[in-house]
């Protein structure tokens, strides 16, 4: 099989893994048994020994459709042909009760009309295609078995053995159906019991509801409740319940350009996406992932650092600490994109924009969920106390360079809006603190911003200090409150960053990207897509204007709108869109998702005149 469109992936998951399903009925990617652990399937890294679970028409020429349950996280895969419709109904159980079912993936085929004959083919790859399996023969299934991991397949399909393990023929007729379970199991033990239709049309039922009652606790009503509400449920199954951590992608190494270098692993948890995550989660009146995400970082703040002292930028889901970054050199990456990386150096760099970030969800949370403990306002003050002796040095910002240290504006911004929040939060709950001394520290920021990061003869906010290139983060400034959005400085900004890359700006037919990554400045070869959580970005800095200038707000609107056209056939964006329009990165990406939730929202109450 040829690799597949990254947009032609559709995402299941129970918030404790997940997995990639293509339109073609092929699970191209599963960690098991957790988001960061060793993948199980990951033909989409590597067509040839990634491994993969394909369940398909055997006829070539079948038409094909996706699509949610709606408003839930099961996902439907289609068949057409003139003998028969089919169809495979996707999902891992969340919302009922027994053992290990937080261990399972069902897949449900059916057929709905004439007849249909499907191949499976179930080929496991286990720990990145680096530990070989031996498979086992049950009358109830297979098992495949490794010393660290054991899977079970349980099926009452004719299942064969083959090279890589199990594969089947099977023809269904309208009203018949099969059922597919894939568990973990014991060392030693049978494949386990096959799920009869009528338990897997309840734990379809269950999983439907949990899904259904989650979504509805959503007060968005606004105009784009649709693409808003599918935001929110792929935000959630990027969500570890069993800590609270939140994931910044299920994938790695998923390529920013197709042959290019630059491939990440997004399985862990960033301090700052996790934050931007919660913003927009509260922002729609979901709030049960900003307590537990409270409750994992609390846990970070008393275990993992002397006090004060700076908090590790990423984590792993569990919070651990060390995340060192390697390739896989034996696979050959999306369409070739190499190298394969697993783990991610960047929990070793500093970037200050993350207090910023931190500090506006704590003040949110505590506005809008639950007031903070005094010890977590303790925790607050010691990372301010920190930030105040530490702001002035060089980091490698939001975008991670690999280039070296800079003073990047956005990290400074950031560090004003840290200082800027917690003064807020110690005035609103008359919390202890040192006014006079934080206050000084935002002012010397604001005015540091406004002489070392403008750069008159462009009309800009710049990248960095020294620098004249122009970075798409400096748009959030306004959403933080930091300037006017009507302020001659911010005007000027959106018009150098709103123009054609050929003209010296950022913005390719209103998608955005971050920076111009051809002239070298983070230190990688090769260029990248545009970043879609910036073009979500440009849409709200023009929205802020609009305000008082119904013109801007009008192209705020047009900008929204195009973005929405280059969602996936499932409403799903990866972390960036190539100049085709096809997905690059990571996918689905949080970044894109709860921008997109900010975005909407933000815009339908200035629509409304709010």
């Amino acid at each position: 099989m040829a690799y597949y469109p990254i947009e032609n992936y559709g995402l299941i998951g129970n918030m404790r893994t997940s997995a990639l399903v293509g339109r073609h009925g092929s699970i191209d990617w599963l960690c098991f048994p957790h988001f960061d652990s060793p993948s199980v399937f990951a033909a989409i890294l590597d067509d040839t020994k990634g491994g993969r679970f394909s369940i398909a028409p055997l006829e070539d020429h079948v038409g094909k459709k996706q699509f949610y349950w709606p408003d839930t996280n099961v996902l439907i895969t289609r068949f057409y042909s003139p003998e028969g419709v089919g169809e495979i109904e996707d999902f891992m159980p969340v919302g009922v009760t027994g053992p290990d079912l937080f261990h399972q993936l069902i897949r449900r085929v059916k057929v709905v009309r004439g007849r249909m004959t499907f191949r499976l083919d179930c080929h496991p790859a286990f720990d990145y295609a680096r530990t070989p399996h031996e498979t086992h023969l049950h009358s109830s299934g297979a098992v495949f078995a490794t010393p660290s991991l054991t899977l079970g397949l349980a099926t009452t399909l004719p299942l064969k053995r083959d090279a890589r393990g199990v594969s089947a023929e099977f023809t269904l007729r309208r009203g018949e159906h099969a059922v597919c379970v894939l568990r973990e199991i014991e060392q030693g033990a049978r494949c386990g019991a096959t799920l009869p239709d009528n338990h897997a049309q309840l734990m379809f039922e269950t999983t439907v509801q949990f899904w259904h009652e989650w979504v509805s606790h959503s007060r968005y009503t606004g105009r784009w409740r649709e693409m808003v509400s599918r935001s929110a449920l792929a935000l959630k199954l990027m969500t570890f319940e069993a800590t609270g951590a939140i994931i910044a992608a299920p994938t790695c190494s998923l390529p920013e350009q197709i042959g290019g270098m630059r491939n990440w692993d997004y399985r862990y948890t960033w301090i700052r996406d996790s934050a931007f995550t919660l913003y927009a989660l509260i922002r729609i009146g979901l709030t049960r992932e900003a307590t537990a995400f409270m409750q994992w970082l609390d846990a970070r703040t008393r275990n993992d650092r002397p006090e004060p002292g700076p908090l590790q930028i990423v984590y792993g889901i569990d919070g651990r600490t060390n995340l060192t970054e390697y390739t896989l050199d034996h696979l050959n990456g999306y369409k070739g994109s190499r190298p394969v990386r697993i783990g991610n150096g960047a929990f070793e760099h500093l970037q200050l924009d993350i207090y910023g970030e931190l500090l506006d969800s704590v003040y949110l949370y505590n506005k809008h969920v639950n007031p903070i403990s005094y010890n977590h306002w303790l925790h607050v003050r010691h990372s301010l106390d920190w930030l105040c002796e530490n702001w002035t040095r060089k980091d490698e910002g939001i975008w991670e360079v690999r280039g070296g240290r800079r003073h990047f504006v956005y990290s400074k911004l950031m560090c004003w809006v840290a200082f800027d929040r917690g003064l807020r939060l110690a005035q609103k709950r008359s919390l202890p603190a040192d006014h006079l001394k934080w206050l000084t520290m935002r002012d010397r920021i604001y005015e540091e911003i406004m002489t070392k990061g403008w750069d008159e003869s462009r009309g800009t906010f710049v990248q960095s200090y020294g620098s004249d290139a122009l970075d798409a983060s400096n748009l959030i400034m306004p959403l933080v409150k930091f300037i006017s959005p009507s302020d001659p400085r911010m005007r000027r900004m959106l018009e150098a960053i709103n123009r054609p890359p050929e003209e010296g700006g950022l913005v390719s037919d209103g998608l955005v990207y971050r920076y111009d990554a051809a002239a070298g400045a983070d230190g990688l070869d090769g260029t990248e897509g545009t970043f879609n959580m910036c073009s979500f970005w440009l849409v709200e800095a023009l929205t802020s204007l609009g305000r008082t200038d119904p013109r801007k707000l009008d192209e705020a609107q047009l900008l929204f709108e195009r973005m929405l056209g280059y969602a996936s056939h499932l409403g799903l964006y990866a972390e960036e869109t190539g100049g085709s329009g096809e997905a690059l990165g990571n996918f689905p990406q949080a970044f894109t998702h709860l921008a997109l939730i900010s975005a909407a929202f933000n815009l339908d109450r200035a629509l409304d005149g709010g």
